[in-house]
């Protein structure tokens, strides 16, 4: 049997026919990028531009056979190596652009 862990810091609610069918709670745990910013140097009408570069993940645990991690957008481009990591795809929207939640989990 596979499982589904969220290492987001938002339940992720899977929706099927306009209805939400089923909630993958959060796990407790987050994975992020190590971030580091750059000053350019440069100002625009006072304020200064800078560059966030961003680092090795922090609280990733190990691939484990059957065993799937959603994560952000941001954490699975940086990994592409993990076959292991799933983001929320297909997201639908209310009429004020809010996310209710995604149709599938992208891999």
């Amino acid at each position: 049997m596979e499982n589904l862990i969220n290492m987001t810091p938002h339940p992720i609610n899977i929706i099927k026919e306009g209805q939400p069918t089923k909630t993958i709670p959060i796990s407790g745990k987050l994975i992020r990028l190590k971030t580091s910013t750059i000053l350019t140097g440069v100002e625009v009408n006072g304020v200064r531009l800078s560059k966030t570069v961003f680092g090795e993940p922090e609280g990733l645990p190990k691939e484990v056979e059957g065993t799937y991690i959603i994560v952000s957008q941001l954490v699975k481009s940086a990994l592409p190596q993990r076959s292991d990591l799933l983001v929320p795809a297909e997201v639908v929207r209310d009429n004020q652009g809010h996310i209710l939640g995604c149709r599938s989990l992208g891999i």
